[in-house]
């Protein structure tokens, strides 16, 4: 095969929310850019399926926070249109071989588990606000808690088995791990860059506030559409090299040189590229130690959302089946029902290797428990596995290890001579989350044009 050379002012490696946010911004300074992606589509974590209908769903990321100011500003640029997330009516805890129900979801639990376990939300806010946003290792007792395992803690502070139960669902469900594999600090971090427990649970600031018509994915698409043939599918980057005041990035079609580059992918996909220039070893040693979270998206959908007619919100947030958490996914263009699920941590990795038909009944049987046996029999189910998606590895993020953050974390975003690192786990705010994407590209970019005008 012949290989072709190409010279640009930046290159950017992943088409995802953050690397399209970077070329948005660099190109609008007036910077050539190329972005190089793996994939055959533009969206990363985002993933647009259309159902036999015809209507799109969101297999990947799907919701958009109140405060996600940047996604905002992009829905309103794109002259796209909110959906509000349904909220009315009854929420499902179901933990401790009982289900128990309150239209607020931790009201739900007995009196005397509830109160364990908002005693624990609170010192967990408490104990987020002295870890330090941009630098959560400089905590004042970060080697302690990223010694500690989330496992741990929790076996020290929570004392029912209803409350315990309720906060590993809770864990799995918004980072696709279990308590065991992510530290007291790394999760601390986490909670201090979404704003807090309030608003990832149920404050005012809640990250699961709207939807898109359409789908997420028009966000990458009209990106993408804005940056022409400046995005090249299908060439995944084995190789970044670098020469004099010069950077290659080398697919197996191509060779682009370029000023500056930018690596946005998450820490374990990037470790999978080969670098010919100096990397530190705590960055070597960040990619080993950083794995993807394990998560299986799945869709049921029905004529209705019958749910709601029987008093239920449709959230279920659960130990008793491999399901961690339920949702209204309504379809917005036609208002067919339709529930979200997800099995996530140790239950999405055993059944990621089971067969589709298996996993489909299983999760139908859990939704039938939550809301009676119409659950069971949808007019179509989907599904998705993300740990075995090629180029993602997993979802939702990768989290690091126990004793990760207080040894390589600073390694995360700093950049490596003229190589800048992007991807929604950099990010200082909402890390994690399609806004805290956006961010991370915009912050790459504007590092860049600093250095160019300085």
């Amino acid at each position: 095969m012949t290989t072709t050379h190409s010279t640009h002012d930046v290159g950017i490696v992943g088409a995802g929310l953050a690397g399209l946010a970077a070329a948005r911004a660099l190109t609008a300074d007036g910077f050539d850019v190329v972005v190089l992606e793996a994939r055959d589509r533009v969206g990363g974590r985002t993933a647009e399926h259309t159902l036999s209908s015809g209507e799109p769903i969101d297999l990947g990321a799907q919701w958009i926070g109140t405060n996600h100011d940047r996604v905002l500003d992009l829905v309103e640029a794109f002259d796209l249109e909110l959906w509000s997330q349904y909220d009315d009516g009854t929420d499902q805890v179901a933990v401790a071989g009982e289900i128990f129900e309150h239209d607020e979801r931790y009201r739900a639990l007995p009196a005397e588990s509830e109160a364990t376990l908002r005693e624990a939300f609170e010192r967990i806010e408490t104990l987020r606000k002295s870890v330090p946003l941009e630098s959560p290792q400089d905590a004042p007792t970060a080697g302690a808690w990223d010694g500690t395992t989330l496992e741990t803690w929790k076996r020290e502070t929570i004392t029912t088995d209803a409350a315990c139960e309720a906060f590993d669902a809770f864990v799995r469900a918004e980072f696709t791990v279990e308590p065991s594999q992510i530290s007291l600090l790394s999760f601390l971090s986490a909670v201090d860059a979404s704003g807090g427990l309030e608003a990832v649970t149920d404050g005012d600031g809640r990250t699961e506030a709207y939807r898109l018509v359409g789908g997420i994915h028009q966000l990458s698409r009209r990106l993408a559409e804005d940056l022409g043939d400046a995005i090249r599918l299908g060439e995944p980057v084995r190789r970044i090299d670098r020469t004099g005041d010069t950077v290659s990035l080398v697919t197996a079609e191509a060779n682009y040189t370029v000023s500056d580059a930018i690596v946005a992918m998450s820490p374990p996909l990037a470790g999978r590229i080969e670098y010919d220039l100096p990397l530190s070893g705590r960055r070597e040693a960040l990619t080993q130690r950083m794995p993807m979270g394990s998560v299986i998206k799945c869709f049921a959908v029905y004529e209705e959302p019958f749910w709601r007619s029987d008093g239920c919100s449709g959230s279920v947030l659960a130990t008793d089946g491999i399901l961690s958490e339920v949702a209204d996914a309504t379809l917005p263009e036609t208002g067919r029902g339709a529930l979200v699920g997800f099995v996530a941590g140790a239950d999405a990795l055993e059944w990621t290797d089971r067969p589709v038909a298996e996993r489909r009944d299983r999760v139908l049987d859990d939704l039938a428990r939550y809301f009676g046996p119409r659950a069971g029999d949808p007019i179509e189910y989907v599904d998705k596995a993300w740990s075995t998606t090629p180029w993602s590895a997993g979802g939702y993020n990768a989290s690091m290890a126990p004793g990760t953050m207080t040894t390589c974390g600073d390694a995360l975003c700093g950049p490596v001579d003229r190589l800048y690192w992007a991807g929604a786990e950099t990010a200082t705010e909402w890390s994690g989350f399609m806004e805290g994407a956006v961010r991370s590209g915009r912050r790459v970019a504007t590092e860049i044009r600093e250095r160019h005008s300085s």
